[in-house]
């Protein structure tokens, strides 16, 4: 089948868990012999990492959704690469690469919307693409809901790259602790909406009563302060470990005896994901599209968001039952080797590409983005 030339725009600076999936479906798409080229400002994370693993990566400022010179900058790459393909991930760039897709003539642009937050431009969604992805079903009805033409939105779930098996962990070695210590994992950017206030105080009351407990925050962020000196200030530094970031995670993850994250928004959350496919537990919360990897009871609990006593009960409810914990985890496995691969994504991504550059071919989309 013909090879596709595929042009991502990315006018996110930082990195989080859109960069992730945005990086990681490039190299799998480009494993299976497709083309693949970004374009984003010249300071952000994921074109100086996709430059690292040999992606060809220009550079636009993108500073807003009406950079007219951004706009021309990209739609000159568009008819110099002839790109069958523009896929734009973030709002300014949707914009700006959007109108450049459609002056160059570019036959497929898509839209993939990752957060589960509201959309404050229908115009890129309805206007300037032909097809929207989204990452989990509940961001697909939050978008049709918002008024985006239903046929134009689907859903392909993020993948995960199989973790590799690891001989021994060091975890335990580094932080001093032995087989019997219960340590609940959490790895996430430190801000306010990822519940590390409430895991704090959900477990602070069952450290008294189970001194085997110990907590492993991983990740960085603006809370990073903040979050050290209340742990310090409540004295359990020695219990709930401050990690940072760290490129590890696999040895973390395989190290820990349960995963939390008691988020209070996540459009599906990436970190569950590599959670269950270690074979963890997981505890999270009842919002977005969490109920969408996590069942409840099966592989592992939900509870509602800002609950510290439910969060409580669910933590000690694992922390007491290796037996549950066991049954779970094996429960997790099975749900990501079955559906949360980056081949499937991978897959799916092709097909839904393949099909949309069809349909354009049969049904040439209208300026005002009709729906096809």
């Amino acid at each position: 089948m013909k090879v596709l030339s595929i042009l991502h725009s990315e006018s996110s600076r930082g990195w989080g868990g859109q960069e992730v999936r945005t990086l990681k479906e490039m190299i799998a798409l480009r494993a299976l012999g497709h083309h693949i080229e970004l374009v984003c400002p010249s300071d952000a994370v994921l074109g100086t990492r996709a430059r690292a693993e040999g992606f060809a990566v220009h550079h636009a400022r993108i500073r807003s959704g009406f950079d007219v010179r951004s706009m021309f900058q990209i739609r000159s790459i568009l008819v110099r690469g002839r790109f069958d393909i523009l896929n734009t991930h973030s709002g300014h760039d949707s914009l700006v690469a959007g109108m450049a897709g459609r002056l160059a003539g570019t036959p497929l642009i898509v839209r993939t919307r990752h957060l589960a937050l509201p959309i404050t431009s229908l115009a890129t969604y309805n206007r300037f693409p032909h097809r929207v992805v989204a990452v989990s079903r509940y961001v697909r009805d939050y978008l049709i809901s918002a008024g985006v033409h239903e046929g134009r939105v689907e859903t392909i779930y993020d993948g995960i790259v199989k973790p590799e098996p690891l001989a021994h962990t060091t975890l335990r070695d580094e932080l001093g602790l032995g087989p019997d210590a219960v340590i609940a994992g959490i790895v996430a950017i430190l801000r306010g909406k990822k519940g590390h206030d409430e895991l704090i105080a959900a477990v602070r009351p069952l450290m008294n009563e189970r001194p085997h407990l110990h907590v492993v925050i991983v990740g960085d962020g603006a809370e990073f302060g903040r979050l050290q000196a209340m742990i310090a200030g409540l004295g359990l530094a020695h219990r709930i470990h401050m990690l940072g970031f760290r490129k590890d995670v696999n040895n973390i993850l395989r190290s820990c005896d349960l995963f939390v994250l008691p988020t209070h928004q996540e459009a599906l959350g990436q970190a569950f994901i590599e959670a269950m496919a270690v074979g963890l537990p997981v505890i999270g919360t009842r919002v977005d599209g969490v109920p969408e990897l996590i069942d409840d009871g099966v592989n592992g609990l939900l509870v509602p968001a800002k609950d510290v006593e439910a969060l409580r009960d669910a933590i000690a409810r694992l922390v007491d039952d290796a037996t549950l914990r066991q049954r779970f985890g094996a429960a997790g496995l099975v749900k990501t080797d079955g559906q949360f691969t980056v081949e499937n994504m991978a897959n799916e991504t092709v097909d839904f590409y393949r099909r949309g550059l069809e349909a354009q071919r049969l049904s040439p989309a209208r300026w005002r983005g009709a729906a096809t």
